[in-house]
This record gives C-alpha cells, sequence and structure tokens, in this order.
C-alpha cells in the first residue's frame, strides 16, 4: 500500500556527474509505473519557490523523499544512506546564510530543508536518500560505482513510498547539527 500522498523529489546540479544522481535518474523515475498518489519532481527551482508551491497545495503531502548526493568523508563513492529529518532549525546566522544563497541560487537541499522548516511546509516525515557521489566532476553520467547502485536507489525510493512506518534503518538529521562547524 502506498502512503496517502508521497512527493519523491530530486534535488542537484545538472552535468557533474554523480553529484547530479537526480537529475539524471529523473527521467527513469519519472517513467516508473509509480502509485497515483506518488508525485515525481526536480526541485531545483529554489527554495523560496518550493515554500510557496507546498503553501498553495490544496492536499499536502504526507511523506517528502528527497533524492541528493552530498559528499561525506566516511563513505565510498555509491554508498547510500537514508536520512529522517527531524526538524529543528539552526541559528539565525545559519538561516540568513541559507536564504542568502537560496537568493544567489545556489541548489543545496541543506538550504531547502531549512528554508522549508522555517515556513513549516514539510510534512511529519522527510527523508534524504543520499548517494555519496565522490569528489565534484564535470560529465553527464553516473561513474560506475553509483550506475551499479540504481537498482538499490530504486528499491529504497519505493520502499519509503509505502504506506506505514519505516522499517528501513535511518539516520537522524536536524537543522540544528545539519552544519559542520
Amino acid at each position: 500500500m502506498v502512503s496517502n500522498n508521497v512527493l519523491i523529489g530530486t534535488v542537484g546540479y545538472h552535468l557533474l556527474r554523480n553529484h547530479s544522481v537526480g537529475p539524471i535518474l529523473l527521467p527513469q523515475l519519472n517513467a516508473k509505473a509509480w502509485n497515483e498518489q506518488v508525485s515525481i519532481e526536480e526541485m531545483n527551482w529554489g527554495p523560496i519557490a518550493i515554500v510557496q508551491y507546498f503553501q498553495t497545495l490544496e492536499i499536502p503531502f504526507d511523506r517528502v523523499i528527497f533524492l541528493v548526493a552530498l559528499e561525506r568523508q566516511e563513505r565510498k563513492i555509491g554508498d547510500i544512506s537514508v536520512y529522517q529529518w527531524l526538524g529543528k532549525l539552526p541559528d539565525e546566522q545559519q538561516i540568513q546564510a541559507c536564504v542568502g544563497d537560496a537568493a544567489t541560487g545556489v541548489i543545496s537541499v541543506e538550504n531547502l530543508l531549512v528554508i522549508g522548516e522555517f515556513f513549516k511546509i514539510w510534512p511529519k516525515e522527510v527523508f534524504l536518500v543520499d548517494v555519496e557521489p565522490g569528489p565534484e566532476q564535470a560529465g553527464e553520467h553516473l561513474t560506475d560505482e553509483v550506475k551499479d547502485k540504481i537498482p538499490e536507489i530504486l528499491r529504497i525510493l519505493e520502499e519509503l513510498t509505502l504506506d506505514g512506518e519505516v522499517l528501513m534503518e535511518t539516520e537522524k538529521l536536524q537543522g540544528d547539527t545539519l552544519f559542520e562547524e
């Protein structure tokens, strides 16, 4: 069974190889036979526009899942982590930095999460499926390490669209610990 109203959003720049896993997989996600209550959106159009979009929804999302690629030192290229967003805002200076970045066109799931949290648009369930991209490189295609993980990425996304409690192991993520000091 699929959760009531689920959004799978891709966040990331185009043409940056593994950092572009979301945009690269977007056509494949759109072609997949999801339940009609699952929406697929590229979420690169700026946090304020996304806030406005969420504020105008007649039927809000019950669960939001972001497909992203963030560099984390402790992982190998292609490693997948699933995070559950718990909210909590960082300090005011960091919130202002997120707004400043967003105003200048920086595409960042961190900015999106914080700005969305500030405007209270997120449902109770927000997840990040985060694929380790390795060092940033220009290019149109994923490396073999990430390409080999596509079936697992799709399986995780599908599992997260299912109704009920999420049973897979997730790490917790919140705004007051999102940014490294």
